[in-house]
């Protein structure tokens, strides 16, 4: 992997990337399909289905939108992620990560399909607050696509797009990056599996934050 010391800032997304969450997201729609007696995913078949926007990815397992929407299934899904939210942890080298970009003098904002108001609080609990000039997150808790918010995101920050990398864990990460006109680099820790990442082929994908630090 070429190693690239000219970006300015850094666009982190949250729910996979930073927040180790997906096992709490396995366990909720677990629940969700076992109330309506229907077959439960594993956590690889999780990562081989999982997709934005997440309405598609209900339908891959099986909900019925005739039946019930896709609003009372969000509702749903938040209730029981909310529940667990405060059991879950960064994962490892986040802080040392953060701490070692903002040494670099490189600037740092989080982009997210979560619901704004929940993001700001996570990200003050864990006390990272202060690593970010922007939290950005959707004003709602449907997880359609974060591409219009990445838009106005980039288009407010003290850089060009291409001085920017957005680091996400996901396919759509690296649309949103391409929307923004920014680079981008996929790490294969979250919620879609390292063979899902490289099938889109020009955008890097690395292991860990420990070797994410070293190419930004």
């Amino acid at each position: 992997m070429p190693n690239r010391k000219g970006y300015r800032y850094v666009i982190w997304d949250w729910n996979g990337t930073l927040l180790d969450d997906l096992s709490l997201c396995v366990d909720v729609i677990n629940g969700m399909l076992r109330k309506r007696q229907m077959p439960t995913v594993t956590r690889e078949e999780y990562l081989a289905v999982f997709t934005f926007p997440v309405r598609r990815y209900y339908q891959a397992l099986g909900f019925d939108f005739s039946r019930e929407s896709f609003e009372a299934l969000s509702h749903e899904f938040i209730a029981g992620y909310e529940a667990g939210r405060r059991g879950c942890a960064l994962h490892p080298e986040v802080r040392i990560t953060l701490e070692r970009i903002a040494a670099a003098n490189r600037r740092q904002a989080l982009l997210s399909a979560s619901a704004e108001g929940s993001l700001k609080e996570a990200v003050r609990e864990f006390r990272l607050d202060a690593f970010f000039d922007q939290v950005a997150g959707l004003d709602n808790i449907y997880a359609h696509s974060k591409v219009e918010l990445g838009r106005q995101l980039v288009a407010s920050l003290p850089c060009a797009p291409s001085e920017a990398v957005l680091v996400g864990d996901t396919l759509h990460d690296a649309e949103v990056a391409h929307a923004m006109g920014t680079a981008c680099v996929l790490v294969a820790h979250g919620h879609q599996s390292r063979a899902r990442l490289h099938k889109q082929g020009a955008t890097p994908v690395v292991d860990s934050l420990k070797e994410l630090a070293d190419f930004v």
